[in-house]
C-alpha cells in the first residue's frame, strides 16, 4: 500500500472559501478533500500532520525572482534562494535572465533548467531574455515548457535593454508565448539623471531616485508596451507596478482568464513610500523605485478591484557591501522571498486584506495568469503544493533566521504576527517548524497553452 500523508483539523482558505478540513496525499497530489474525518479509513500507511489552530493555503508562486545564478553567486543562488522561497510559503519560482551569462539562448535556458534540476527546493521556471539581436532564439521557445519572454524596455544590465523600435514591434508581433515588460523610458532616466548630477555630483542622495526613475518614465514605457500588445495582440505582462498614472492603462472589466494584458505589483510596492528612504536608504533601493505614499494607496486599491492580477516579489538579493555604494555604484533590489506572503498577512491584520484575497493574488492568480499546469488550488488531482500558518505566532527578522545567501532583509528587526509553520513542495514537507529537508528536489512547471 503506498504512503500517504493526512493534513488534519485545518482551515483550510482555497477559492474564495474558508471551511475546516483535511486533506490527503499521495503520490505529490492531492486525492481527497475530507470534511470529516471519520470518513477516512483507517491506515498505517499515513504520515500524520496536526493543523490545528492553523490556516492552510496552496503554496505562493512568484512570477518575478533573480536567484543570481550562474555567474553573480556571491549575492545569492538557486539552493540558497529556493530554501528561503519554501520557509516563506513560496512553492513555484519563475526566474529573470539577468545572470551571466544572460539567458537569451536556447542553449543557455536548457543549461538553467538543468541547473535548477540538481539545487532548487521549489518549483521553478525561467524566462529567456530578448536584446536588441535574438529574435530567432526568442520564437524558438517552447510554450509548454517556459514561463516567458522578458523584455527590459528600460535601464538594464549589459546587451539586455531592448530600445530598437523594429526589434522591440517585431517582438510583440512574433512571440509565442506571454511577453512580461521591465517598463520605464530610457531616455527621460538619463535626462534626469543629468538634472541630479549637475547638483549633487556623483553622491545623490537616494531619496531622488524616485525622480530620477520617475513617473514619467514608467508611463512612457508602459504606454508603449500596451500600445504594442494591442497593435498585434499580444499576450503582455507588465512587471512591478510602481505608480498610479499606471493604472489608467488598465482595465478590471473582465476576468483574468479573458485579459490580453495583465499587470502585478510587487510587496516592496506596497509596504514601503518615499519617506523611508530617510531610514532605510539604499536597502529599498529598486527598480523601478518606490513612489510616495499615494501611489502606494492607489496601488493597494488597484490590487483589491482586481486592476492589478498579482503580487510578487521581484527579489533580487545584492551584498550589504555591494548596497552600502554611493548612488550610482549601489546596485538596485533586494530580498523579498521568504518576507513576502508574511508582510501580506500582516496586511490582513491590519485589516485591509482578506486571507482569501491573499491567496488569490498570490496563489491562484499566477497559476491562471500563466497557465501553470495543475497548482495554484486546493483541488483534487493537483500537485501538493501546500503551506500551514499559525496567524498567531510572532516572528521576528533576524540575522540568525534569515535563508539568503546574502544575510539582510528591508524588514530587519521587523517582528511579523504570523509564521509560516510547514511547507509541502509536490505533496514532499520540505519545511517544518524552522528545519528543511533539502534531500528532495522541485519540479520544473508545465503550461497549458
Amino acid at each position: 500500500m503506498k504512503m500517504r500523508t493526512l493534513i488534519a483539523n485545518a482551515k483550510i482558505i482555497n477559492e474564495n472559501q474558508s471551511f475546516e478540513g483535511h486533506l490527503l496525499i499521495e503520490d505529490g497530489k492531492i486525492i481527497d478533500i475530507i470534511k470529516s474525518i471519520d470518513l477516512l479509513e483507517k491506515s498505517d500507511n499515513i504520515n500524520f500532520i496536526d493543523a490545528t489552530g492553523k490556516i492552510l493555503i496552496p503554496g505562493v508562486i512568484d512570477d518575478q525572482v533573480h536567484f543570481r545564478e550562474p555567474g553573480l553567486t556571491h549575492k545569492g543562488e538557486i539552493y540558497t534562494e529556493s530554501k528561503a522561497a519554501i520557509a516563506g510559503g513560496m512553492t513555484s519560482f519563475m526566474e529573470m535572465p539577468n545572470t551571466n551569462p544572460q539567458t537569451i539562448s536556447q542553449k543557455l535556458l536548457s543549461e538553467k533548467f538543468e541547473l535548477a534540476s540538481r539545487k532548487s527546493l521549489s518549483n521553478y521556471s525561467f524566462y529567456i531574455g530578448a536584446t536588441n539581436d535574438n529574435l530567432d532564439e526568442l520564437i524558438k521557445t517552447d510554450p509548454l515548457t517556459v514561463c516567458g519572454i522578458k523584455v527590459f524596455m528600460g535601464a538594464s544590465t549589459g546587451n539586455m535593454l531592448v530600445d530598437n523600435p523594429e526589434t522591440l514591434n517585431k517582438i510583440f508581433e512574433l512571440a509565442p508565448l506571454l511577453v512580461a515588460v521591465h517598463c520605464e523610458d530610457e531616455e527621460i532616466i538619463k535626462t534626469n539623471t543629468l538634472q541630479y548630477k549637475e547638483k549633487y555630483g556623483e553622491d545623490i542622495p537616494i531619496k531622488y531616485h524616485p525622480l530620477i526613475r520617475s513617473v514619467e518614465a514608467c508611463f512612457k514605457s508602459s504606454s508603449l508596451a500596451i500600445e504594442l500588445a494591442k497593435k498585434h495582440n499580444t499576450r503582455l505582462h507588465i512587471l512591478h507596478l510602481s505608480t498610479e498614472k499606471e493604472l489608467s492603462l488598465l482595465d478590471n472589466s473582465i476576468q483574468l482568464n479573458d485579459k490580453r494584458i495583465t499587470a502585478e505589483v510587487c510587496v516592496h510596492h506596497l509596504w514601503f513610500e518615499d519617506s523611508d528612504y530617510e531610514k532605510l536608504g539604499s536597502k529599498i533601493k529598486w527598480n523601478p523605485a518606490i513612489k510616495k505614499k499615494s501611489d502606494k494607496d492607489a496601488l493597494f486599491k488597484a490590487l483589491l478591484n482586481n486592476k492589478l492580477d498579482i503580487i510578487a516579489t521581484d527579489h533580487a538579493p545584492h551584498t550589504l557591501e555591494e548596497k552600502s555604494k554611493s548612488y550610482f555604484n549601489c546596485p538596485s533590489g533586494g530580498p523579498l522571498v521568504q518576507h513576502s506572503l508574511l508582510a501580506m498577512l500582516e496586511f490582513y491584520h491590519q485589516g485591509k486584506i482578506s486571507l482569501e484575497k491573499i491567496v488569490e493574488k498570490m496563489s491562484h492568480a499566477p497559476a491562471d495568469l500563466f497557465q501553470i499546469d495543475k497548482r495554484g488550488y486546493i483541488r483534487k488531482g493537483y500537485w501538493a503544493d501546500l503551506v500551514l500558518i499559525d496567524l498567531n505566532k510572532p516572528e521576528k527578522v533576524e540575522r540568525q533566521n534569515l535563508l539568503y545567501k546574502c544575510k539582510w532583509s528591508p524588514f530587519d528587526n521587523y517582528t511579523f504576527k504570523s509564521k509560516i509553520t510547514h511547507t509541502l513542495v509536490n505533496g514532499n514537507l520540505v519545511y517544518a517548524n524552522n528545519e528543511i529537508n533539502d534531500t528532495i528536489k522541485g519540479m520544473q512547471l508545465k503550461f497549458n497553452r
